[in-house]
């Protein structure tokens, strides 16, 4: 895994030079979990840790191909950690890191701001529907 300097930006100066060797602090959070999935499959290993067809049983219309890909991602950025209790029986946990839970806050907050500001927006139901088609 190769090291990447983060700052801390939000404004920049159009007059400043850009910055080839740094990234946006918000950009590196945001690409940490932000897909259409990672925040679910966050929020429910926040309640326990669980396996992977538990994940594919309770999360409505994920894929199986999807769900391996952002539980490798999350693992691999060290948001969960990958607990396997028997070899033999390929039986597999996925529980959140110290790096994972220190997430929930700020899910939370950008849940209270979603629904204290976006009273027009899709139900989850309704986005389901609109990617079904």
């Amino acid at each position: 895994m190769h090291s990447q300097e983060v700052t801390k930006r939000l404004l920049v100066k159009k007059s400043a030079p850009p910055l080839f060797n740094h990234q946006c602090s918000v950009i590196a959070t945001l690409k940490l979990f932000a897909s259409k999935w990672k925040p679910c499959i966050i929020c429910y290993l926040a309640e326990r840790p669980m396996r992977y067809n538990d994940l594919h049983r309770i999360i409505p219309n994920i894929s199986r191909k999807i769900l391996s890909e952002h539980l490798r991602d999350l693992e691999r950025d060290d948001v969960i950690i990958r607990v396997q209790h028997d070899h033999k029986l390929q039986k597999v946990e996925y529980t959140l890191s110290d790096r994972g839970k220190s997430l929930l806050p700020l899910l939370e907050q950008l849940q209270d701001w979603g629904m204290a500001n976006l009273e027009d927006v899709l139900s989850i139901k309704e986005m389901l529907e609109l990617t079904l088609d």
